[in-house]
């Protein structure tokens, strides 16, 4: 698990005041590195690891992780099983229907295409392509002309490639390009789309509270760089 000093950190004036008693869970899948998987002891790691624990002290709040499946993770959060998710998911107006998002803590970060070495030439609206469900990838292949195939695990589309289910996946750069990286069968095409507006904390709409202490603590590591050095870290996209 890669680490990141901080420095001493800025407690956000006021926010989560109210609610620096409660513990507040946090909802990720565990399994979409960079952002959050589950390291060799088990635990919660990544970028989100790293930087939810650093919100939760800036508006002095007690913060326990909770794991669950990327399908259900927007219900399970309606329903309390945990009180807010941090599982790089895309601010879209889709999910801002159904629940809330602090700020962008992420700028959109392009999704790439990945596909067996030899197949650089493919005519992706005309190809297969994979993706997990419910994301803005799945929702932007549906909407291309190609023939889009789902999976419940980022993990599974790469897989598809492997094994002749597609053609190509198409997901976040910054979780496929470890992946080719690896060597060998899998590479990246020299094509990205720019969708979403950003990853941000997603929260149910009566939490305005609990909202808005997540924001200030978001704005006060935009406003010190300490946000931009998480990034930079982690490879994941541009600095604000």
């Amino acid at each position: 698990m890669k680490t990141i000093l901080l420095g001493t950190a800025i407690v956000v004036a006021g926010a989560g005041a109210a609610l620096a008693q409660d513990v507040v869970r946090l909802g990720t899948e565990g399994a979409y590195p960079p952002y959050n998987f589950i390291d060799d002891a088990g635990e919660v790691a990544g970028f989100e690891r790293v930087l939810g624990d650093e919100l939760c002290a800036r508006a002095e709040l007690t913060c326990t992780w909770v794991t669950n499946d990327w399908d259900s993770i927007i219900p399970n959060l309606v329903s309390g099983n945990y009180d807010a998710i941090m599982a790089g998911m895309s601010i879209t107006p889709e999910r801002d229907e159904v629940i809330d998002f602090t700020q962008n803590y992420t700028q959109p970060d392009p999704s790439a295409y990945l596909v067996m070495a030899g197949n650089e030439e493919i005519d992706l609206e005309a190809a297969v392509i994979a993706a997990q469900t419910g994301t803005i990838q799945a929702n932007f292949v549906a909407q291309s002309g190609a023939t889009l195939v789902e999976f419940a695990s980022p993990d599974e589309t790469v897989a598809a490639v492997r094994n002749g289910e597609a053609d190509a996946v198409l997901a976040d750069k910054s979780f496929l390009m470890p992946v080719a990286e690896e060597g060998g069968d899998l590479v990246m095409l020299d094509r990205e789309e720019l969708i979403g507006g950003g990853i941000g904390m997603g929260l149910r709409e009566s939490d305005a509270e609990l909202r808005a202490a997540f924001d200030a603590a978001i704005q006060s590591m935009k406003d010190d760089g300490s946000l931009n050095a998480l990034l930079e870290e982690w490879q994941i996209g541009a600095t604000f």
